[in-house]
């Protein structure tokens, strides 16, 4: 008895706090995000964090049976990303000034507990020593001076910082320092039906972003092939990549009228050096066209990629429905083996432009202060994945710069013709993996190159010299036009320890 009593001790202001949550209007809204929270507290409570595992959270609360994949289901991943982001905006407004803040850790599912900077203020009021006294203006404006001081101070730096980068990045595409994207409008994604479909397969998959891709359908002529291809480059989702169809087919899809998108997904898994087929380059090209114009003539995956087992994705806009009401798409085979696609796209397009492009370098979806959606890391080959849990100064939405990509890699981001704006978003984490390469028990500065297309769009960025440790820096590169493979392929390359980026943003000028 006295072991459960100290635990129900330990866990009474956690429990407390649990329930205060659970009562305000944005979780009583979302009964889904309240038992997933419910449910990851108690457990805690209980002592069963060993118990919180993806596999028993999509059974106990999503209600998934025993055969539950991961692999083919993320479920638990989209929702726990959006219970984070449903905590941050709970602290930020009616949980403002609550003593204890509950977060779910990326890349985690056990729920943290933390003392908020409010919870030392909440002691009875003791007279102010004499030379701290604010004098006849009183404790709030005290207070509110501080804040307004700060924020001048944090202004004047960013401007600075911005002075810099202007004179350090001079005579290459314009850079718009941070303190100036605040003042641009938002450009969303249009809203509207979303069509997804798996080639060649008679299974259904929920991918990282949470789209729920369909079976094989609307087809006619060709056959499906499966392939045993496990790791695919580019892609966090390869099961879209492991089925396709093939031979001389085509695709008739019933469409609104309207302006669409158009997407199709392709990896070349036999033909390649290490594939069953062999051979490589020109092993197999196509022609695909849509309701009678040619989209792609001699069309060879594997050279579009630069290679086998990678995720290509050739993208189109200003897409309608033929007179009949139908989209129709035929896929015939040129010389060299047959035609293939692996998975097709049809998405509400923007008329004379494609659909903006938002990557943040996570493995789940997000959604930033601005109502912003960032599809989760995506065409990037090299690398890996991190999360910090430092906290960040100098934006209303820290938790958007809780993870990176570092290394050396690139990202190569599909587009169509025409010229983009580009977007990176950097932090850095002095903690970070490199960090190990210190002199005098400090950190060496990190320092890297960025190339678009094989040209240098910034040099030697310094995120520490710019704007310090734990501090957001934004550069947006203007006037970018796509290579000959309608790609703006995106390089980080080290100069001194490791490169990184948080985000990327792709929008068409």
């Amino acid at each position: 008895m006295p072991s459960i009593t100290a635990e129900s001790t330990r866990w009474e202001a956690e429990r407390a706090e649990l329930q205060t949550v659970l009562q305000a209007p944005i979780f009583v809204r979302s009964p889904a995000l309240s038992h997933l929270l419910s449910y990851l507290c108690e457990k805690t409570f209980a002592g069963e964090t060993d118990q919180i595992k993806e596999y028993s959270i999509a059974l106990d609360v999503f209600e998934r049976r025993d055969s539950f994949d991961q692999d083919t289901d993320s479920i638990v991943r989209v929702e726990a990303n959006r219970l984070r982001k449903r905590l941050s905006e709970y602290y930020a407004h009616d949980g403002a000034t609550d003593l204890i803040r509950i977060t779910i850790p990326v890349g985690q599912y056990v729920p943290s507990f933390e003392k908020s900077a409010l919870s030392a203020q909440r002691e009875p009021l003791r007279p102010m020593p004499a030379e701290t006294q604010p004098g006849a203006l009183g404790r709030g404006w005290y207070r509110r001076s501080w804040m307004i001081a700060a924020a001048v101070a944090l202004l004047v730096a960013a401007v600075a910082a911005g002075f810099l980068l202007r004179d350090k990045y001079r005579g290459k595409p314009t850079i718009v320092p941070a303190t100036q994207l605040a003042s641009e409008p938002t450009v969303g994604l249009p809203v509207g039906e979303e069509l997804h479909i798996l080639a060649g397969s008679t299974r259904k998959y929920v991918d990282h972003a949470g789209k729920v891709w369909g079976p094989d359908a609307f087809f006619t002529g060709g056959s499906p092939v499966a392939s045993s291809v496990q790791h695919i480059w580019r892609t966090q989702d390869p099961i879209i990549y492991r089925t396709s169809r093939q031979g001389d087919f085509s695709y008739n899809i019933a469409l609104k009228p309207g302006i669409y998108e158009l997407r199709l997904h392709f990896a070349e898994t036999f033909y390649g050096p290490e594939n069953a087929g062999g051979g490589g380059e020109g092993s197999r090209t196509m022609t695909v066209s849509a309701n009678g114009q040619v989209l792609l003539h001699d069309f060879d995956v594997l050279a579009d990629a630069a290679g086998d087992r990678t995720a290509d994705v050739k993208v189109f806009p200003n897409i309608s429905p033929s007179s009949d009401g139908q989209l129709h798409l035929a896929f015939s085979s040129g010389p060299g083996g047959s035609a293939m696609v692996s998975a097709i796209e049809i998405l509400p397009g923007v008329r004379g432009q494609i659909r903006p492009v938002r990557i943040v370098a996570r493995d789940a979806p997000y959604y930033s202060d601005d109502s912003r959606w960032w599809s989760p890391d995506m065409y990037f080959k090299g690398g890996q994945l991190k999360a910090s849990q430092e906290p960040t100064q100098g934006t209303d939405d820290p938790e958007f710069y809780e993870t990176e990509r570092w290394g050396h890699f690139s990202y190569a981001i599909p587009v169509a013709a025409g010229k983009y704006a580009i977007t990176l978003h950097f932090i850095e984490r002095n903690n970070a993996v490199g960090a190990a390469e210190s002199s005098g028990g400090k950190a060496k500065d990190r320092t890297f190159d960025v190339f678009c297309n094989g040209k240098a769009i910034l040099r030697n960025v310094d995120i520490m010299h710019e704007v310090g440790e734990d501090r957001p820096l934004v550069v947006k590169v203007k006037g970018l036009e796509p290579n000959a493979q309608r790609k703006l392929l995106v390089e980080f390359v080290p100069v001194t320890r490791y490169a990184t980026v948080s985000a990327i943003e792709v929008v068409a000028e």
